[in-house]
């Protein structure tokens, strides 16, 4: 046994390096430390640039919010921990007690919970319109409307928002427009370039699209705002994980490949499933019998995303032969993956709504939403004709 005495281990210094690494390096690390009481300062005052507790910013989050801005046309964008976190820090960013917000009809149900049973708890009222007629969205605002919440298209119907009638309506009204981009994504539509103050993700989403990593997005068009969001999220946790933003950052990498190929697979797919006998409707902003169909062309400019809803007519007993025919695509409240995923609203998204709530937004107990992914087309038409078959 050797009589040297016993040396702590000690954390060391990141090597020196001539050369760069190809991918972004993973930092874990929760703190930073500074030189002095003096360097923390100028950090702290902006005079230089530092981290120095990851709930206030890390690497990760920074290399990929600055990713997310360029797609976005933005600047400063906040990655937080979920999506739901996201739309968290804009309210609590921009509203006060006493604010009205004014939501879409057909928002994602935790949107929906969160302004129909958590805002009112802090002094906020929320109501809602249809974000498909902006007359109806100028009718609804009250004198103390902060802010309009719709999403470009809607979950799970799929309906268009008139997005440039309603920013000249919040624009002539001194509202702030918030837009959840999640299902259209900036590769279809910026939302900036069409009058929004703030732009939402669910980065967990067709963002990172490999199902691993749980992360949100926001960014504002003020820049005073911009510093209320990133100082919501620091004070409130809704801290990223570095890991997550890392695996989100290599899922951005081929966002636009899965992007393509898989919208190009959704429309060919909801042409298949509108002639099979079963479906009472398909829904896709792509086809002519869309209700919103014209909109969604011009303002969409041709890009009708990867996202489709389709209604058996047999109900929840149809609903259910067709899942457990379909074992090849995953059961799974979710969407974005780089697989194609099956949601059923009424027991996942829309639980939460009566049935004489979710029957008013179109949402049927035989109604699936497809996200679709980067299969080869002929294998998602095969196994969902024979889940139709099933379900008949």
């Amino acid at each position: 046994m050797s009589d040297a005495p016993h040396v702590p281990a000690r954390r060391q210094p990141w090597p020196e390096s001539a050369s760069r690494p190809v991918a972004t390096p993973l930092q874990p690390s929760v703190v930073y430390a500074a030189a002095d009481p003096d360097a923390l300062d100028a950090q702290y005052e902006g005079r230089t640039r530092g981290y120095a507790y990851a709930r206030e910013g890390h690497p990760n989050a920074e290399v990929l919010g600055r990713m997310i801005d360029g797609l976005e046309g933005a600047d400063g964008g906040v990655v937080t921990g979920s999506g739901m976190a996201a739309v968290g820090i804009a309210m609590l960013a921009a509203l006060r007690a006493g604010d009205h917000v004014l939501g879409g009809n057909q928002l994602y149900g935790r949107s929906l919970r969160m302004l129909t049973e958590d805002l009112p708890r802090f002094g906020i009222a929320a109501s809602f319109a249809d974000p498909t007629d902006a007359a109806a969205v100028a009718a609804a605002l009250r004198p103390e409307t902060r802010l309009i919440l719709i999403e470009t298209v809607s979950n799970p119907t799929l309906r268009v928002a008139d997005l440039e009638g309603i920013a000249r309506v919040a624009r002539a009204r001194g509202v702030l427009l918030a837009v959840d981009n999640t299902f259209t994504t900036p590769r279809t539509l910026r939302p900036f370039e069409h009058g929004a103050d703030i732009v939402i993700h669910s980065v967990t989403k067709l963002l990172a699209g490999h199902a691993d990593a749980t992360l949100g997005y926001v960014a504002a068009r003020d820049p005073a705002l911009a510093g209320a969001l990133r100082v919501a999220a620091a004070t409130w946790g809704m801290t990223p994980s570095p890991f997550d933003c890392w695996l989100a950052e290599r899922g951005l990498l081929s966002f636009e490949l899965r992007h393509d190929r898989a919208q190009a697979t959704a429309a060919r797919l909801a042409d298949h499933l509108a002639g099979l006998p079963g479906v009472r409707r398909v829904l896709y902003p792509g086809r002519a019998d869309h209700p919103d169909h014209d909109r969604a062309r011009t303002l969409l400019d041709g890009r009708f995303g990867n996202m489709l809803s389709f209604d058996l007519a047999g109900g929840r007993a149809a609903a259910n032969a067709f899942a457990r025919a379909c074992p090849a695509i995953a059961f799974a409240p979710t969407l974005g993956d780089i697989a194609t995923t099956l949601s059923h609203p009424a027991s996942s998204s829309h639980r939460a709504l009566s049935p004489d709530a979710r029957a008013a937004l179109g949402i049927t107990e035989g109604m699936f939403r497809v996200s679709v992914g980067v299969e080869p087309a002929e294998t998602l038409i095969e196994e969902m004709a024979r889940g139709v078959a099933a379900a008949a």
